[in-house]
């Protein structure tokens, strides 16, 4: 695997310490791994500001990478949404931004994401 984009969940996780998503991010930043986590579901997880500090360390994590949801990027998701007649631009900047880099997505919601792209590689959490 190429590496993983983060859904809303797994930054969530990670911050409520969930040991599979501990066990994932361990795994994919030992072996050199991208760890992708658009603003997008950033945004949505990012709450509580500097007590959040599971998440905030690993925001600075060499690998990790926050891909901006840009005027190209959120077209390119409202595109998307019409298409696949879904409400969730920020489901599909993860979609995108998965299929750009060939990631797989660390989510814990599954189903809109495969509504809007049913041959994405999904870890569920």
């Amino acid at each position: 695997m190429p590496g993983v984009t983060l859904d809303t969940g797994a930054p969530i996780a990670i911050e409520r310490a969930d040991r599979k998503m501990q066990a994932l991010l361990d795994e994919a930043h030992a072996a050199g791994l991208p760890i992708d986590i658009p603003a997008g579901p950033l945004a949505q997880a990012w709450r509580s500001g500097p007590r959040q500090a599971r998440l905030a360390r690993t925001l600075h994590l060499a690998n990790v990478t926050v891909p901006a949801l840009d005027e190209l990027n959120a077209k390119a998701a409202g595109i998307l949404c019409g298409r696949r007649g879904t409400p969730d631009p920020i489901d599909a900047s993860v979609v995108l931004n998965a299929r750009r880099r060939n990631q797989a997505v660390i989510t814990c919601d599954p189903a809109d994401l495969r509504i809007l792209d049913p041959h994405v590689r999904i870890v569920e959490i």
